[in-house]
């Protein structure tokens, strides 16, 4: 066995060096968040993964590497009856199979029933819930089961526990239910014997060599177990138990792997698991994050897990598809059905929310719950900054609406909201616990939120145009979240989305990593070669970065025409006692296009930071993965780094690119800017004809403010600045006011945004 690991430590160092570019290592964990209870399966050269998911709405995830996952289907609907309406509730195990030509997906509900659902692709769409049968003589057919397909009989199996010394591996005929044959498992861990594995859950099986192993976790943490039969029976002399864990290597900060998938076979020849653990310390309230591991099988044909490394580990010899990392991805509401990697919070009719109502919008009409309504992703990183756009009028401090961290048992919330006080005037907040921060809301109904996370520091922000941001109170330190409060904070973790409260609300878009906020390099999805640095006082740093090293950025959001963004130039704040060396900023990955290029130099130590900046190339737009590939003549470190942003074109509406001496075709009257301003803003428009122009602002209750002109104009493109004051030399007032352009029988306006 010890002769094994070694030869496999020797091929992994090797590879390291020679594979470094072409992205054939990757970082645990490959799905971040709370992924509990894993299955895989493979059919074809396509790879399937789901599991509990409990109160959250489930996913089934698909890959072609066993490192890029998508959620692609949500086999049980969140407006099922049976559903369920409470924390650690709801869907418990789920495994998807493909048998006589049909997709299945098994899954335990509550106290021990079992149900699956069909459909003739794994994206659906999936069949309502069939209950499953008890055979006679079992108590129950329990929760946290899986299926294993006999490729040598054809025949397909449930195995089943419920309650400690109650395993069964329970055959099934083509219509889905238990058909008479069950194979008695209760002396695996019997009661008389203290139960010497624990609860011995999580069941799972596979075949390696004619052989089949059976294997089990201790509980939701702890040992993994397995045994090893050549045939499939359930006479204990002819099944060898292997009794001591079998997850092997150095511990690391994720803690007791176990509850394993069903290990697959590649066509090179190795074996892979999807496990589930807990990461350690102050970050134990993420759930339990899924973990790709790799099988190796000693001389006697007995399987072991490596542990999930911390360091870069060698991947499947796979091809990535194009399938981005498994973190929440931006989201415009453009489509007529709600994207799988969403998920509703406990029962939720379908009725409950729309994207077809207002189209590009989502639509969270208030139910049970005390009048809430939420859609969630899985909160598995450190470091990322949410945005939506929001349209919402609330009456009273009864209603909310904006962006929410949620932890599992629901008790804790960081929220930034747009909602009114008690005496009902609109305000924009932002909480969490104890903790409230409140601005007055002279925006309107319609606005940009931002919510940012660093490390266990939260932030919040507004905006009238999604450009230019105004901060909500000081940082809230929310690290009682992230911890264990109850059983159930380390069950489900944490979860991350949008929210109404009270009344319905519309959202317009979900932006998950914005690429125009600092981003905390030592937060990388996932990287080779280098180290995070912990800080005393944050921020953490990316070290001992080196020639061909790299780090990956997840889901960075660049711009799109719901979100009028693009990037002029990135800054990445770094440090040198060396030579320095280069960064190439490429998408998607290690060789995707090259975006832009930085050098950096020497800054005179290594506690120097100094901001590093060089355009973008193109027109970078859009989400991607963003990497980081270093270069640099020294064999020393070559710098370290703190953060990075991408930084927008000063005017993303294209004002500035309209061209002067071309006659214009139309009446324009262009977005101002900046906009919202303070002391003054410009106004710029296009008129296709010689005549009497008038430009002119009004308030909100459409009184007039100042005329800015009013007289005869030639076409062409003009601009006018515009300081805030009115007629008579007064300032203004903060608020919305309306900018109208109007010659002849032609008339355009828009509105703008004056804060003091």
């Amino acid at each position: 066995m010890n002769k094994v690991i070694s030869n496999l430590l020797c091929l992994f160092l090797i590879n390291l060096s020679l594979t470094a570019q072409t992205s054939k290592t990757y970082m645990n964990p490959v799905i971040p968040g709370d992924h509990p209870d894993p299955t895989l399966t493979k059919i074809g050269n396509h790879f399937y993964t789901s599991g509990s998911s409990f109160n959250p709405t489930p996913k089934i995830y698909h890959s072609t590497d066993l490192v890029h996952w998508e959620a692609i289907a949500q086999p049980v609907s969140a407006s099922w009856s049976e559903y369920g309406n409470s924390p650690g509730g709801g869907i418990w195990g789920g495994h998807m199979v493909f048998y006589n030509n049909k997709y299945w997906h098994f899954f335990g509900r509550g106290g021990g029933s079992m149900y699956f659902v069909k459909a003739d692709k794994p994206e659906g769409p999936w069949s309502m819930p069939t209950r499953m049968n008890v055979p006679a003589g079992m108590s129950g057919l329990g929760v946290d089961n899986s299926i294993f397909i006999d490729d040598s009989t054809g025949k397909w199996y449930l195995l089943t526990k419920h309650g400690r010394q109650n395993n069964h591996i329970v055959e099934l005929g083509e219509d889905g239910q238990p058909n008479g044959n069950v194979l008695d498992l209760t002396w695996l861990n019997p009661d008389s014997e203290g139960n010497p594995y624990g609860w011995a859950e999580g069941p799972v099986m596979w075949k390696h060599n004619g052989s089949y192993y059976y294997s089990f976790a201790q509980h939701l943490a702890g040992s993994q177990y397995v045994m090893k039969s050549d045939t499939l029976t359930d006479d204990k002399s002819k099944w060898t138990i292997i009794g001591t864990n079998i997850f092997t290597g150095s511990i690391s900060n994720f803690s007791a792997p176990n509850h394993i998938s069903p290990a697959v076979e590649l066509d090179d020849g190795t074996s892979w698991v999807i496990a589930h653990s807990y990461h350690s310390g102050s970050w134990y309230a993420q759930g339990r994050q899924g973990l790709l591991c790799q099988v190796i099988y000693d001389d006697d044909g007995f399987p072991k897990i490596l542990r999930p490394s911390p360091d870069a580990a060698i991947a499947p010899d796979l091809p990535s598809g194009g399938i981005p990392w498994a973190v929440p991805h931006s989201d415009y509401f453009d489509s007529e059905k709600l994207h799988p990697e969403w998920s509703f919070l406990g029962y939720t009719p379908s009725s409950a929310y729309s994207l077809t109502e207002r189209p590009g919008w989502l639509k969270l009409t208030n139910i049970g719950r005390g009048g809430r309504n939420t859609v969630i992703k899985n909160d598995g990183e450190h470091n990322y900054s949410l945005i939506t756009r929001l349209d919402f009028e609330p009456e009273s401090n009864l209603n909310e609406a904006g962006l929410w961290i949620i932890n599992g048992p629901q008790t804790h919330q960081v929220k930034l909201c747009s909602t009114a006080d008690s005496e009902g005037n609109k305000i924009i907040s932002f909480g969490f616990e104890n903790i409230k921060y409140e601005v007055e809301n002279n925006i309107g109904a319609v606005l940009w939120l931002k919510l940012v996370r660093d490390e266990h520091k939260m932030y919040g922000y507004y905006s009238a145009d999604g450009i230019r941001w105004f901060q909500v109170g000081n940082e809230i330190d929310a690290a009682d979240i992230d911890k264990e409060q109850t059983q159930f904070n380390n069950f489900t973790g944490n979860y991350q989305g949008l929210y109404t409260i009270g009344k319905p609300a519309y959202f317009d878009l979900y932006i998950y990593r914005d690429g125009y906020t600092n981003i905390n390099a030592a937060s990388p999805a996932d990287q080779f070669g280098t180290r995070i640095m912990i800080n005393r006082y944050p921020p953490n740093l990316l070290s001992q970065i080196n020639n061909d090293d790299w780090a990956m950025y997840a889901g960075v959001e660049l711009g799109a025409e719901e979100y009028p963004v693009i990037a002029d130039s990135i800054v990445v704040s770094a440090s040198s006692n060396t030579s320095g060396g280069k960064i190439e900023i490429r998408i998607d990955s290690l060789s995707g296009e090259i975006i832009s290029e930085l050098e950096i130099e020497n800054t005179g130590s290594w506690s120097d930071f100094k901001e590093f900046k060089a355009p973008v190339v193109g027109k970078a737009d859009g989400m991607h993965d963003v990497y980081l590939l270093f270069k640099g003549d020294s064999s020393e470190e070559l710098f370290r780094i703190q953060t990075l942003r991408f930084i927008p074109r000063e005017n993303p509406t294209n004002i500035e690119e309209t061209t002067e001496n071309i006659l214009p075709g139309n009446f324009e009257l262009y977005q101002n800017y900046p906009n919202p301003f303070n002391s003054s803003t410009v106004l710029k428009y296009t008129i296709p004809f010689d005549g009497k122009i008038s430009l002119k602002i009004y308030d909100q209750l459409g009184r007039e403010v100042v005329n800015l002109f009013d007289g005869y104009q030639t076409a062409g493109t003009h601009t006018v600045r515009w300081d805030g004051k009115s007629n008579h030399g007064a300032e203004l007032s903060s608020g919305v006011y309306i900018c109208k352009i109007s010659g002849g029988r032609t008339g355009k306006s828009i509105k703008l945004l004056l804060l003091k």
